[in-house]
């Protein structure tokens, strides 16, 4: 059996690098350099073909630990919920109060960001604290 050594995940969107730099912000990621030869990305894209130009963009963890995500251009909108969904991972170990006062934290600043908060799931018998929210293109994820 083969293991899969990196995982990217790719994000199908309206306006790849916004929405790129978005997620730079939500996970502490950084944006590539440009190719060689070129000084920015912008110039980069203006040596493209009209159609092509803006399609795509990417990011990564610049520790190299995380998956590196790409926004590709597509024509249509999002139409229904997301059947995958990115979980930022902001309270792990923590419970109760103060795990909720933590997501909220990072709720409040996701927001300033743009992301939109659906709705705070409050913990129960079975599960810990959660929100889910709306990525400025309207993707959904969680922070857990």
């Amino acid at each position: 059996m083969v293991s899969v050594k990196q995982v990217q995940i790719t994000f199908d969107c309206a306006k790849p690098e916004r929405l790129a730099r978005f997620w730079c912000a939500v996970l502490g990621y950084v944006v590539p350099s440009p190719p060689d030869g070129f000084a920015t990305w912008d110039d980069y894209n203006r040596t493209l073909a009209p159609e092509k130009q803006d399609a795509g963009f990417a990011c990564s963890d610049p520790n190299g630990v995380g998956p590196r995500l790409y926004f590709q251009r597509v024509p249509e909108g999002k139409v229904v919920k997301n059947r995958v969904h990115v979980c930022v991972r902001a309270g792990i170990g923590l419970v109760g109060e103060e795990r909720l006062a933590v997501l909220q934290a990072e709720r409040a600043r996701l927001e300033a960001l743009g992301a939109a908060c659906e709705r705070v799931m409050l913990a129960d018998e079975e599960n810990e604290s959660c929100i889910v929210m709306q990525d400025i293109e309207g993707n959904e994820f969680c922070l857990d």
